[in-house]
């Protein structure tokens, strides 16, 4: 009999680890999310706005130092090592921007991963392993994150899909005419909502993760 459970147990073990593969971020209050699940992509897309095409909007870029658009995001910024956010930088709003706001989320399995909002107009980036706060020194405020509607703590939280899904993970910053009367732990939506019609820029990264 204990030979029969001894197998049974190391065939449910074997299907496990064939199943999600990769070692899991380490348990932290900071660092419990579950995994993403691979639902397919969306066509769910960032609110585009009829701005002006001037030379300010045009030439409105977000980049990181830590991977070029289109390429591999390090395992360090995800949840399979440091779960850290990583550095961003950014080229000057245009005219009237009075502050900006930054979604990240990944469309292949309809999860937020960072939301961020407040950002003071002379900012030009984010360096990397911004805290897990409700507000940050800049006076900016973070939102919650999660899918399907169940938010999670506020705050960065890495990308983290299941083995052999390769997975797109999209920045969005946004320039805004005005600072938003949103509340610590806005999500997504209420983010993407409030911002309708104060959008006079925007620009995306988009980095690749697989495990």
């Amino acid at each position: 009999m204990r030979k029969v459970w001894l197998f049974l147990t190391s065939f449910l073990l074997l299907i496990s680890l064939a199943a999600f593969g990769c070692a899991q971020p380490a348990p932290s209050e900071q660092n419990q999310q579950p995994p993403e699940g691979g639902v397919g992509p969306k066509t769910e897309t960032p609110p585009q706005e009829n701005a002006p095409a001037d030379d300010s909007t045009t030439s409105f870029r977000l980049t990181s130092p830590a991977f070029a658009d289109g390429a591999e995001i390090p395992v360090k910024y995800t949840c399979h090592g440091q779960n850290v956010s990583p550095p961003l930088d950014w080229s000057q709003g245009p005219v009237g921007t009075a502050s900006f706001a930054l979604i990240m989320d990944d469309p292949d399995a309809a999860y937020t991963h960072w939301v961020i909002f407040n950002l003071p107009p002379d900012a030009h980036g984010l360096p990397e392993a911004v805290p897990k706060d409700d507000k940050l020194a800049s006076g900016a405020l973070q939102g919650k994150i999660g899918s399907g509607g169940i938010g999670y703590p506020i705050g960065y939280f890495g990308s983290c899909p299941p083995k052999g899904s390769l997975h797109h993970y999209r920045f969005t910053l946004y320039a805004l005419d005005k600072s938003l009367d949103l509340a610590v732990g806005a999500s997504k939506e209420q983010l993407l909502q409030a911002m309708q019609g104060h959008i006079l820029a925007q620009s995306q990264l988009v980095g690749l993760y697989q495990c």
